[in-house]
């Protein structure tokens, strides 16, 4: 396909200008170009014919099959953005809240932010939540300086916060940056934290225990109560990866068991837009003990039934957003939780967890599975029997693309060899998950009669193998 300014033709407009009926300015001349910026020079239709062809050569959610599901992308009901789009919602200037006098005239909005943090802190079983956060990992830096701020309060001399070695690399990242050492536990026989090195590792100079539950194996970690009074003992607190709550939502909740600390990602749980196709958002919600810490400005319910903002609270981290949340998400997943309702969010869960059982009850006969129990809403194969024959889970990704598939993501978690993991979604038909078992089944046998089908795909895209590393480190969009 020709690029943009493969299509240039010399004097060729988009649009037009009136001439104008005021004085020009004059600009210094040290902000000038000291030469034209190269735009392509084309007609509006030009421009319409190139990017609508150049977005039907890409996979979307809506247009195919996302077996990495909400992990990266899942689909989102379009009337999520009918309400975003709202006139009263989108017309809000972000800083109105804030201008005196002005509370008044967004009191609609407040009492979406409000009402939003009473649900998410009903479904995770938190004292109270904040829609500040950006997006997930956002979050999650935000509930670790949470913890930060309740041990400095404290003047606990706390050094080291333990993650699993199947956690999410934001995890050790955001305790990283919030000034802690990390200390990996080894997964266990069954999946779960190995109990005897948590035990051994747990001190008294542990601040926090990151865990996602269900973990990226797909397992529900039954020893989790257990887990989470071993680390109060020592006054540690328990972080909570929200990535996962969509298999567990309306069956647990985080803070029933013990968790102090939860960043949602409102994207996985709560169909709205990813961080990286987004904006995203990543709420956090707290327990008791971290109440004071939360961030300002916090939305509060007034006697009178209105609606404003509180900023003095001495003990919280700050600010750490310029606004209060990115809106326009949390509306969407307002809207989202509203449909559905605490029947609907529930079986959502259940449809999450019975599509992945599915596809892996059928696929096991064909891919080694390391973890062999029921899962949750996802799960975790090896391609290593597919290895034997030279074939690499990187070819069957490559493969499903042909069949018009995405592919799922693949050597995550680190810990299992040649890694598929799988994630449907609640959303997906029997259909469309017996189409994606079939061709998986397919890729395995030609794993072993014709290897050289997986080895050379996708051949049906208008590019076949990229570089993967190149193309990830030396990324060059100035050209499309």
């Amino acid at each position: 396909m020709e690029l943009i300014f493969e299509k240039s033709v010399k004097g060729r407009r988009g649009i037009s200008l009136p001439v104008p009926d005021v004085p020009t300015a004059k600009m210094d001349g040290r902000y000038l170009r000291a030469k034209a910026a190269e735009l392509p020079e084309v007609s509006e239709l030009d421009i319409v014919r190139h990017f609508t062809n150049l977005s039907r050569m890409n996979f979307s959610v809506d247009t195919n099959f996302y077996p990495l599901g909400s992990c990266t992308m899942k689909y989102n009901p379009k009337f999520t953005e009918t309400i975003a789009n709202l006139a009263g919602f989108r017309e809000l200037h972000p800083l109105m809240a804030q201008f005196d006098y002005a509370e008044g005239l967004v009191r609609g909005a407040l009492e979406v932010l409000y009402d939003v943090e009473v649900l998410l802190a009903e479904i995770t079983g938190m004292k109270e939540v904040t829609t500040e956060p950006l997006a997930g990992a956002h979050g999650e830096l935000t509930g670790i300086m949470l913890i930060a701020a309740y041990h400095n309060h404290k003047k606990n001399k706390k050094k080291y916060v333990l993650v699993p070695d199947s956690s999410h690399g934001t995890n050790p990242a955001s305790a990283a940056i919030a000034g802690y050492e990390l200390i990996s536990i080894p997964t266990g026989k069954d999946g779960c934290v190995d109990m005897d090195e948590y035990k051994a590792k747990l001190t008294n100079d542990v601040a926090a225990v990151m865990l996602t539950c269900p973990n990226t194996l797909g397992i529900f970690n039954t020893h989790i109560k257990e887990v989470a009074d071993l680390a109060h003992k020592v006054d540690a607190l328990m972080y909570y990866d929200g990535a996962n709550l969509n298999a567990i939502m309306g069956k647990v909740r985080p803070g029933d068991v013990g968790f102090d600390v939860i960043h949602l990602n409102l994207h996985k749980t709560f169909a709205t837009p990813h961080g990286g196709g987004g904006p995203g958002a990543g709420p956090v919600g707290v327990s008791e003990k971290l109440v004071d810490f939360l961030p300002v400005p916090k939305v509060v319910k007034n006697k009178d039934g209105s609606f404003s903002l509180k900023e003095n609270k001495p003990k919280s981290i700050g600010r750490i957003a310029p606004f209060y949340g990115n809106f326009g998400v949390i509306l969407k997943a307002y809207a989202y939780i509203l449909l559905l309702g605490r029947e609907g969010l529930i079986e959502a869960s259940e449809m999450a967890v019975l599509n992945a059982n599915y596809c892996m009850a059928l696929l096991k006969k064909a891919y080694n599975l390391p973890y062999d129990r029921t899962c949750m809403h996802e799960f975790v194969l090896s391609a290593a029997k597919q290895l034997e024959h030279g074939i690499r889970a990187l070819d069957i990704a490559k493969y499903l693309i042909d069949n018009g598939i995405h592919p799922p993501t693949i050597y995550f978690p680190l810990i299992v060899k040649e890694a598929i993991m799988v994630e449907p979604t609640e959303t997906e038909s029997k259909e469309t998950l017996d189409r994606f078992i079939e061709v998986m089944l397919k890729a395995a046998e030609l794993s072993q009669k014709d290897p050289e089908v997986l080895k050379n795909a996708p051949t049906t895209m208008p590019v076949s193998r990229l570089d993967e590393v190149k193309a990830a480190k030396d990324i060059n969009c100035s050209h499309i």
